[in-house]
């Protein structure tokens, strides 16, 4: 079951590729500081998922001036999610969640995923949002069941204008 408003958030470290090396994101490490949008897409290199990328990249300044921090998190390896985002120009950090420990944490892991289109992959995350503010408890929760499904930016944004 996936977490909802008012839970605490899991904290995790995940690993994202940066100009200088592999090295590693802590959701505690935004305590106090920094409200945090986290957002789980199913995989690199898809349609839907490098269209939410591409545009959340393209008006970043939005979040950031909401005192915010935008987390992308896929099942992919930081050398496939440093690839996709060069290729798209993605600027938010990609973190890889490689074992799906963080997707499986929050409640938004498929069992299954398309298998109807012959795909089973298991533990691959749902199209989900989540603002964790800087206490570090759940403000907004949205999961897509639906891979095409982008979240409602317009609610996630104010939200977080609230918790400025």
């Amino acid at each position: 079951m996936a977490l909802k408003v008012g839970d605490k958030a899991p904290d995790f470290s995940l690993t994202v590729k940066a100009a200088d090396g592999l090295k590693k994101l802590k959701l505690s490490d935004n305590a106090g500081k920094k409200n945090t949008l986290l957002l789980f897409v199913p995989m690199a290199f898809t349609g839907v998922c490098t269209k939410e990328f591409c545009e959340i990249s393209a008006g970043l300044g939005q979040y950031t001036s909401l005192n915010a921090d935008v987390w992308g998190i896929s099942g992919d390896n930081p050398f496939a999610q440093e690839a996709w985002a060069t290729k798209e120009k993605i600027t938010l950090p990609l973190l890889s969640d490689y074992d799906h420990k963080v997707a499986t944490a929050y409640g938004v892991a498929y069992t299954a995923f398309l298998p109807a289109k012959g795909l089973d992959m298991g533990g691959v995350p749902k199209r989900s949002a989540f603002v964790v503010d800087k206490a570090g408890v759940i403000r907004y929760a949205e999961v897509n069941d639906d891979p095409g499904k982008l979240p409602n930016f317009d609610a996630i944004k104010a939200c977080l204008a609230q918790l400025k």
